[in-house]
């Protein structure tokens, strides 16, 4: 049962494509855990403010590593990066991150306070929570619509008229 999943999930890696969505959330993977390290920091460790800042500190950290891996690790390319294809559209979805991590961080606050009247540590484990929440919603939109624009329709294989082939 596992053998041909596993096999599958082989073949795929080993494609182009494969290895660029291995590398994208690999990417991913690594953007999480330093925002995670920063958000410890600046909100557990410091205390500078309360979720919602602290939670778009440590997001904004982490949108310069992640597009510069995404771009040279993932998709391969060198070289100046074209304004309007490729940094206007990182930033305008990094803009959309934080406007999540915005409400991430005052639905935590809510929760972690309101609710379930937590201490420091608590609220950071809440924090978290809803990062990875938020962001894993984020990552699933941004992979729909990014499929969705970016989808190629197979083309009919067109196959020569009988009547062409036997008049040439």
């Amino acid at each position: 049962m596992f053998g041909g999943t596993v096999d599958r999930f082989w073949r795929f890696y080993r494609t182009p494509h494969g290895k660029r969505l291995f590398r994208y959330t690999m990417v991913s993977v690594i953007s999480t855990a330093l925002t995670f390290f920063v958000l410890g920091i600046v909100f557990y460790v410091f205390r500078l403010w309360s979720e919602a800042p602290d939670n778009i500190i440590a997001n904004v950290t982490g949108i310069l590593p992640s597009y510069y891996l995404n771009r040279n690790w993932a998709w391969g390319k060198s070289g100046r990066s074209h304004v309007w294809r490729e940094v206007v559209p990182f930033w305008a979805m990094s803009a959309a991150s934080i406007v999540f991590a915005f409400f991430a961080g005052v639905a935590a606050h809510h929760i972690g306070v309101s609710v379930l009247h937590l201490h420091r540590l608590g609220r950071t484990v809440i924090l978290y929570g809803a990062n990875v929440v938020a962001f894993g919603i984020l990552w699933i939109v941004k992979f729909l619509i990014i499929n969705r624009l970016f989808h190629v329709h197979p083309v009919a294989e067109v196959k020569p008229d009988l009547m062409e082939a036997t008049s040439a």
